[in-house]
């Protein structure tokens, strides 16, 4: 099923404020809490789904992104089924604080008896460079990339006990993972679960550590990792991978690893949005009789035609000859800035056949009024 629109989720308008989206969220987030609507499916889904608006609109980035292309452009942020439980609840403690009535109701944004038994603490998100040549952007890339962080400890399977002996049924909580809590709010009474802080929501307990990973569950190690980045990907973009980053601590869910798109300068061309541009200089004689020359793009040489009289500042343009848009919304094109190059130092037979021709009436300087500057040509193109 296609999703909304996150303005449409959170009940405001495009030009709302940073005020005004947390408060729609927080009248949203209440209504749909999972402690308010125990077993409820529909509810739980719609308590997602604003979180995860809520998540995008409320960052600059993500929101500029999200304006200009729409889900797409923050695909990355909801890929895989979106925001977990354990993510959602963190955002009602920054959103709530703890001193607020709400944080009791909501189990001071640690999510409470939400947690999934067994899961101990999610690991940390990871956060990398990758750089992109205009090639790789142009066809997009499989990168295979060496990340050196916390995995998961093979003597333990995760679970930083020294053998299955070592783990007890936790007697604080039987087991059970999370204990009933009573919280006086101007709602009245609320009861919520929340994690076992004895086990921190495993219902076990670990008596005797592992000692390979000291407890831990995890260790640091490194994992050679293979990333698909589509074609038309911008500098600085963001693209997530879940489940890609450091391990959780004994048996947590893993982090998610963030991708921070960087492009390496290309030799000949440069980028403007989906648009190349290629400066090229051509000598006095070719601009005047008109040639072809052999130009590069980012497919290879292609030969185009330089019409005679060619003016400095012309702009030659190959359609579809630029960089595929993120979105799959067609190609840019090439543009392609004649230059005329000047020689700083000629011979006296070049000194000679030059003056020859300064008075000559074509070399008189006679513009029109139909011969505009470069911004004026750049202006009518993209209008």
């Amino acid at each position: 099923m296609a999703k909304r629109d996150y303005y449409e989720v959170l009940g405001v308008s495009k030009g709302a404020s940073k005020e005004e989206l947390k408060k729609s969220y927080r009248k949203i987030a209440m209504k749909f809490h999972p402690d308010r609507n125990p077993d409820n499916k529909e509810a739980e889904e719609k308590f997602k789904e604003a979180a995860e608006a809520y998540e995008v609109l409320s960052s600059d980035e993500k929101r500029q992104r999200y304006d200009r292309f729409g889900h797409a452009g923050v695909g990355g942020a909801s890929q895989g089924g979106g925001m977990n439980m354990e993510d959602i609840f963190t955002h009602f403690g920054d959103i709530f604080g703890d001193s607020s009535p709400f944080s009791s109701m909501f189990g001071n944004g640690g999510g409470g008896g939400r947690r999934q038994r067994g899961q101990g603490q999610r690991g940390s998100n990871l956060r990398i460079k990758v750089k992109m040549t205009l090639e790789d952007i142009h066809n997009g890339v499989t990168k295979k990339i060496k990340v050196k962080k916390h995995v998961g400890c093979t003597t333990c399977k995760g679970s930083g006990a020294k053998n299955a002996s070592s783990v007890k049924t936790c007697t604080s909580c039987q087991g059970a993972g999370y204990i009933r809590k009573i919280s006086n709010t101007f709602l009245g009474q609320m009861q919520t679960t929340v994690a076992c802080p004895n086990c921190s929501g495993s219902g076990k307990v670990v008596i005797a550590n592992c000692m390979s990973c000291k407890g831990d569950g995890r260790v640091y190690g490194e994992e050679t990792i293979s990333i698909d980045i589509p074609a038309g990907v911008t500098e600085g973009i963001q693209l997530s991978m879940n489940g890609k980053g450091n391990a959780g601590l004994k048996g947590g869910p893993t982090g998610d690893l963030l991708l921070h798109i960087e492009e390496v300068p290309h030799e000949s061309l440069q980028r403007d949005n989906n648009n190349l541009i290629y400066e090229l200089y051509v000598n006095f004689a070719d601009a005047a009789l008109g040639t072809s020359i052999d130009v590069p793009t980012i497919s290879g040489q292609v030969k185009i035609k330089l019409p005679a009289g060619t003016q400095a500042g012309k702009i030659l343009r190959l359609k579809g000859k630029g960089l595929p848009s993120l979105q799959n919304y067609g190609k840019g094109d090439q543009l392609i800035h004649v230059n005329i190059w000047t020689p700083k130092s000629l011979t006296n037979k070049e000194k000679e056949i030059l003056e020859g021709l300064r008075d000559a009436d074509n070399f008189k300087p006679n513009p029109s009024r139909s011969d505009k500057g470069f911004f004026d040509k750049m202006r009518d193109y993209f209008s």
